[in-house]
């Protein structure tokens, strides 16, 4: 008789696994750089322009559905950040090499760059406003900073505290002068999501908060509350692919307009 092995298989848990987390945030943000980019090309052949706020006062009906579109598609968008952000968190929890991940992030940050200059100024490169991934490779860095500072057995839970938020207040300082895309806000709010990490709920109630300053940006948390904790298909490189790829082709096809 063939010797036969045993096979475990894992049962799939329900909810929503990090994949397709990062497939809600992908869409979302796609959708919201849609309308900050082509949409908005559109509106400027209608006569409004939101970088100067001129307004043309005789704005037709086709303009004021291009507007309608273009709120709710930034509302769409909203959701997004809360959603990466709270993904980065957990791809830091697990990572087993944070220098990999923190090169990974830097490569990505330099790469996008000229993309997203090229997507929403038009030029090559803009020191005014920089990409995402330069937020969330801040946010890397705090993590890590309050990861070592946690790990210090003979430090006193005091200077702990004191330690942590000086490490967040740096992260935050170098996302304004940066000019990162939202700024120290970002950091702010992955910093609080990494503090409660190891309560869901505590986590999903400082998270709304925290988001809170864009109105829909808390309801990414109803998708993340279904969180099951697992990986789901492995789409480690996609992301940062498909980040300056679709800011590019988004671009391309502004200029056809």
């Amino acid at each position: 008789m063939e010797n036969q092995r045993s096979v475990t298989i894992q049962p799939k848990q329900r909810g929503l696994s990090g994949s397709a987390l990062k497939w809600i945030a992908i869409v979302t943000m796609l959708v919201d750089h849609t309308a900050a980019t082509i949409v908005n090309k559109w509106l400027l052949l209608e006569g409004v322009d939101f970088m100067s706020m001129d307004f043309n006062t005789q704005l037709g009906e086709h303009a004021m559905g291009l507007l309608a579109l273009y709120g709710i598609m930034r509302m769409i968008g909203r959701i997004a950040f809360p959603i990466f952000c709270f993904l980065l968190v957990q791809g830091f929890t697990h990572t087993h090499d944070v220098k990999k991940y923190i090169l990974r992030l830097g490569v990505f940050t330099l790469i996008s760059e000229i993309p997203f200059d090229l997507a929403f100024k038009g030029t090559f490169f803009y020191w005014g406003y920089n990409n995402v991934f330069f937020t969330l490779l801040f946010g890397v860095f705090v993590m890590w900073g309050i990861k070592v500072v946690e790990e210090q057995s003979s430090w006193g839970t005091s200077l702990k505290c004191v330690l942590k938020i000086l490490v967040a207040i740096g992260g935050m300082i170098a996302a304004i002068i940066c000019h990162t895309d939202y700024s120290w806000m970002g950091i702010f709010c992955i910093t609080l999501l990494y503090v409660t990490r190891n309560n869901k709920v505590k986590q999903i109630i400082v998270g709304c908060i925290s988001f809170a300053f864009e109105i829909v940006a808390p309801l990414a948390f109803i998708p993340i509350g279904f969180y099951n904790g697992q990986r789901g298909r492995n789409m480690k490189y996609f992301f940062y692919i498909f980040y300056p790829a679709h800011l590019l082709i988004l671009y391309l096809i502004a200029l056809m307009f």
